[in-house]
């Protein structure tokens, strides 16, 4: 394949590996995984690269930001397969995800403009004894198994929860370990039930995820919402998140540029 890329210097896994602040065995493992083309041979087996060789791997490096490591590598193996057609539709795939994204967090800030009347001066108080009243009514209910007819109106279980949510029944019994669903046991079938609050904290704790939140910053997060004690610290997150998607567009720009380029440089 040497034969077919662009005449020039030549350039050896060191030259590139410097420019970018990489090891040379990073460049052998991209030429392997075919992010870069196949690099010329000296009689002795030494690896050339080229110029083409250096615009694939600014090109991959450029991509990585905005469209992820799997992704990018995935667009360039595809490129230098000559399939530019698989290439684009990964590209428009990424562009849909950070639509999604936006439109995500923009149900995240209207979901919270519902909870605002809920912070009002006094209702703190007020939030803390309804919370109370209510696992002591759930314990209640427990209690009386033989009693309970089934799930709470409005209440789900949790396959159709996971199932509108779009994740695994396991994801949601991992968030409830970690606080951030708090479902009740049906006394009757001893499954989870998971009431309107249940569904409201575990589509915030999916939003947020799908932001890049960890688990353990999420927590605080529900309990402040749970306590309805002000929206700030998810007003800074939301900030944060909204400067993330922000960053991915501004990435991907540039990584359509220089993949541009790339393709440019192959002819």
């Amino acid at each position: 394949m040497g034969q077919n890329l662009q005449t020039g210097e030549r350039l050896r896994p060191v030259d590139l590996a410097r420019g970018h602040g990489l090891s040379t065995q990073a460049v052998r493992n991209y030429e392997e995984a075919g992010i870069l083309p196949a690099a010329a041979r000296t009689p002795h087996g030494y690896r050339t690269y080229t110029s083409l060789h250096a615009a694939a791997l600014r090109a991959f490096l450029a991509l990585v930001p905005g469209h992820g490591h799997r992704t990018a590598a995935s667009i360039m193996r595809a490129v230098n397969e000559g399939a530019d057609e698989e290439a684009f539709r990964l590209l428009d795939e990424s562009h849909a995800q950070l639509l999604e994204d936006r439109r995500t967090l923009q149900a995240v800030e209207t979901a919270l403009r519902d909870l605002a009347p809920a912070t009002a001066p006094g209702r703190e108080a007020a939030a803390g004894r309804e919370a109370a009243a209510g696992r002591a009514a759930a314990a209640g209910r427990e209690a009386a198994a033989g009693r309970a007819a089934g799930p709470v109106p409005g209440g789900t279980f949790i396959g159709p929860l996971a199932g509108k949510l779009g994740i695994r029944p396991a994801t949601l019994r991992k968030w409830e370990r970690a606080g951030l669903v708090r479902p009740r046991r049906d006394p009757h079938t001893g499954y989870r039930v998971y009431d309107e609050a249940d569904v409201r904290d575990a589509r915030l704790t999916h939003q947020l995820r799908r932001g890049g939140y960890l688990l353990e910053q999420i927590a605080p997060l529900i309990a402040q919402v749970r306590a309805a004690g002000g929206l700030e610290p998810l007003e800074a997150a939301l900030g944060d998140w909204h400067r993330r998607l922000s960053a991915r567009g501004r990435a991907m720009l540039t990584g359509a540029a220089e993949l541009e380029a790339y393709l440019r440089a192959r002819g």
